[in-house]
């Protein structure tokens, strides 16, 4: 549970950094499952590179090698990472910022940012790749490592959460806002250690900075949204959406023909209104 304060400054700021939810020996096998995950991705070959396309890189990033190496539906390579879901000292906070109990899955993915050319991500906000009816979607950032700026840790502007869907300049299928406007050196650092979760709703303007360090930065996110809530647009439809990792989903059609499908096929636009 949150307190009062944590509550008031989420609201405010439109973040939380979040301590003592993971023991040291759950981020302990949590990063040997990670490596491994990774190591078995680069050995079959997989691409796993995943920096985003667009105009919004300076000069010298476009001059340099720039690098972001990314796994989606994490849950479904290692146990730990879903046991990390469904971890209740996480459910608990996650509940009382979102104010219900009734809370789902969207997506898992994992990023790492290499040393020394880590790729950055511009200033975006999550709701452009997957619009939802009621704004429920939270990201849950969880930290591998103690982050700073040399390594690149997370940018955000406080307060932007209040202003609303901002315009899109992406291209290429990703989704960023005005690269000038918006600049990285405006952006407040979320610094954080080892094991500590950083929470945002998918308004908040954020970013991360270059990985300029002597290691890696890696990173866990879970991106979770209210059991009631809905997509508004057909997009980002991945594996395991809908998993309910706390409370109830009332809206589920048990129809015995649609017991097959998943992905796109068994995504209801709107939930149906039960009978009274």
């Amino acid at each position: 549970m949150c307190s009062e304060e944590e509550r008031a400054l989420y609201a405010e700021q439109g973040f939380l950094v979040v301590d003592g939810i993971y023991s040291k020996e759950t981020m302990d096998e949590c990063c040997r499952e990670y490596d491994a995950m990774f190591a078995r991705a680069k050995e079959r070959g997989d691409k796993i590179e995943a920096t985003w396309k667009g105009d919004w890189k300076t000069e010298k990033e476009k001059a340099g090698k720039m690098e972001m190496l990314s796994i989606h539906n994490i849950q479904f390579h290692s146990a730990t990472f879903t046991q990390m879901m469904l971890n209740p000292k996480l459910s608990d906070v996650i509940a009382d910022l979102m104010g219900t109990n009734d809370i789902e899955l969207h997506h898992t993915k994992a990023h790492i940012k290499p040393p020394h050319h880590g790729s950055r991500f511009p200033m975006h906000q999550d709701y452009q790749y997957f619009p939802h009816a009621k704004d429920s979607m939270i990201a849950v950032f969880i930290h591998l490592e103690d982050v700073d700026i040399k390594n690149g840790c997370l940018a955000v502007y406080p307060g932007s959460h209040k202003l609303g869907y901002l315009k899109d300049f992406g291209s290429q299928g990703y989704h960023y806002v005005d690269p000038n406007e918006y600049t990285i050196e405006k952006a407040s650092p979320v610094k954080a250690k080892r094991g500590q979760v950083v929470i945002f709703p998918y308004t908040l303007v954020h970013g991360s900075y270059i990985n300029t360090s002597d290691v890696p930065r890696r990173m866990i996110l879970f991106q979770i949204r209210a059991a009631d809530d809905y997509p508004t647009r057909e997009i980002h439809i991945s594996p395991g959406q809908g998993l309910m990792l706390r409370g109830t989903k009332k809206n589920v059609d048990a129809n015995i023909d649609l017991r097959h499908l998943h992905g796109k096929e068994a995504v209801e636009p709107e939930p149906k209104k039960l009978k009274t």
